[in-house]
């Protein structure tokens, strides 16, 4: 499953670009900005870009991950573990709840099935969209898979880009088939159900993976690098520094690459000067 590159036309980065100087980088007019329009901010940027623009508006070492969330996988090629998505956010607790004791395959299935439909469900899918960043906090519930093939391909066809947790992942094998991005750390990885392990706590509140407060509607970063929450009230000036950034370092490569005499590759395009959207 590819993922194809978007493009987001230069007109629409300009014109958001032009709007976020004119409010003179004021924190507070980025909350404004629809979800869509942050997107195509972001589009192409990389978790460094994003870090030094965060550098910029005085968020120093804020919002970036513990290196311990990493990547489950990486493609040099087509670069389809990067992702960058609106937050929404949930989390998952240690149950102290008895669990049965042995019991016939029928009975199990009925009890892990109430135990899912009541004491940990999924009701945040309902806020997943197109450009959805899901974020979970499932920190101290043990050897728990709360994410798995089957789920996480099923967020992705309700829009989500990608995924970052502490961990409580299964099924890594089918998910890395299913080129799903997701970023974790591998020490905390579950291979238990969730029945009988953990329980819903919370949705859509803030909540804190690798180190860092993620509020729903952060913008959410993630590459080869790691991963990068922008706090939305900041997210247009980081997006404006971010993409000068990239310009001048791509500019910088790009130069290096002909002296060298390096054949040219997807990390060394032209970004237009008020930024094309596409990847680096």
């Amino acid at each position: 499953m590819c993922r194809p590159r978007r493009s987001v036309p230069a007109f629409l980065i300009a014109l958001l670009l032009t709007a976020g100087a004119a409010a003179g980088q004021s924190p507070d007019t980025s909350v404004a900005v629809s979800n869509d329009s942050l997107l195509a901010l972001y589009e192409g940027l990389r978790v460094a870009d994003v870090s030094d623009g965060m550098d910029v508006v005085g968020r120093r070492d804020v919002g970036l991950m513990d290196p311990r969330i990493r990547p489950l996988w990486r493609d040099v090629e087509t670069f389809g573990h990067q992702f960058v998505g609106i937050a929404v956010t949930a989390r998952y607790v240690p149950t102290t709840r008895p669990a049965p004791d042995s019991m016939s395959y029928e009975d199990f299935q009925a009890w892990a099935g109430e135990w899912y439909s009541e004491v940990s469900p999924e009701p945040f899918v309902q806020h997943i969209e197109e450009g959805t960043a899901v974020v979970i906090d499932a920190s101290g519930d043990g050897d728990t898979g709360s994410i798995g093939s089957y789920n996480a391909l099923a967020w992705v066809n309700e829009g989500m880009r990608g995924l970052v947790t502490t961990g409580s992942v299964r099924d890594t094998d089918e998910i890395i088939v299913q080129d799903i991005p997701l970023y974790y750390d591998p020490l905390q990885r579950g291979r238990g159900i969730r029945p009988g392990r953990n329980e819903f706590e919370s949705m859509m509140e803030p909540v804190e993976v690798g180190g860092v407060l993620v509020e729903p509607g952060d913008v959410v970063v993630a590459d080869g690098d790691g991963v990068i929450v922008v706090p939305r009230d900041v997210a247009v000036p980081v997006a404006r520094a971010a993409r000068t950034v990239l310009r001048s370092d791509t500019e910088a490569r790009r130069r290096l690459y002909e002296e060298m005499g390096r054949p040219m590759d997807e990390t060394v395009q032209p970004v237009e000067e008020d930024g094309d959207g596409s990847e680096p």
